[in-house]
């Protein structure tokens, strides 16, 4: 029988992930359910601690009491981009994935006849050298006022996620979805939190092992570009401070 700080870990793990023991034994090759694992009716088996360390980097050390860092190397966990898409010329090109291409995406991720499907094109500007860019659309409304739905965002591949800061927006490409968000990697946490600047959305926690590729937006591109906007609302606010202003003044002489 494992001790009862192994079968706690091993129960906090599965309900941190959110599954149930059906699914989480489904996942790690358990007949049924881990209920008899997380009792202590049945025995911790090596292909399980194996396919927990491959599938979540969950450290056996930790599993068994004997370390307090749950995940391997989490620090050094790579996101590096799976496919580099190049020109004729062997030079890296910008390929865009559209709203429609990025439901693909992630299960498409390291399939290199998939990327030959998009558009690709080079930014003859020094900012877009020495590096790899990736476009991506935008959908939802999580980054107003910064990004609209439709607009599209140039990013930056980066190679870590320690490599991640507080005040920059990044495209994170996860097992089975693409967003846009600010990303916090905080001290004394296994979690990584993604951040919308739409506060309506509120923030959630996911864990490294989850993240596939990490973009760094360094600009955007937009359309329908009003030159009267801003004068158009300058105005307004200042025909609405003009009619304030002459209420108070129609308070003051009433009174």
């Amino acid at each position: 029988m494992e001790n009862e700080l192994t079968l706690k870990r091993f129960t906090d793990l599965r309900r941190e992930l959110g599954f149930t023991q059906a699914d989480f034994a489904a996942l790690i090759g358990v007949s049924n359910t881990t209920a008899d694992i997380e009792r202590g009716r049945t025995k911790l088996s090596g292909k399980v601690v194996s396919e927990l360390l491959k599938q979540f980097k969950i450290n056996p050390l930790w599993l068994f009491g004997e370390s307090e860092e749950q995940y391997l190397e989490t620090s050094r966990t790579s996101v590096i981009p799976k496919v580099v898409t190049v020109d004729s010329a062997n030079r890296d090109n910008m390929v865009l994935v559209n709203a429609k291409a990025a439901a693909g995406y992630p299960q498409n991720i390291s399939d290199t006849s998939w990327y030959q499907q998009l558009p690709a094109f080079d930014l003859p500007i020094p900012e877009f050298r020495n590096a790899t860019y990736r476009g991506f659309q935008v959908e939802g409304d999580s980054m107003l006022p910064n990004l609209h739905p439709g607009e599209w965002v140039l990013a930056r591949a980066i190679e870590h996620i320690d490599y991640v800061s507080a005040n920059k927006m990044y495209v994170v490409v996860l097992q089975d979805s693409i967003m846009v968000k600010k990303v916090e990697k905080r001290p004394n946490s296994n979690n990584i939190t993604l951040i919308s600047l739409n506060e309506t959305y509120p923030p959630y926690d996911i864990k490294p092992f989850q993240i596939q590729e990490i973009w760094e937006v360094s600009s955007k591109i937009t359309f329908n570009v009003d030159a009267t906007t801003d004068n158009s609302l300058l105005r307004q606010l200042q025909e609405s401070m003009k009619e304030l202003k002459d209420q108070l003044q129609h308070v003051k002489k009433v009174n």
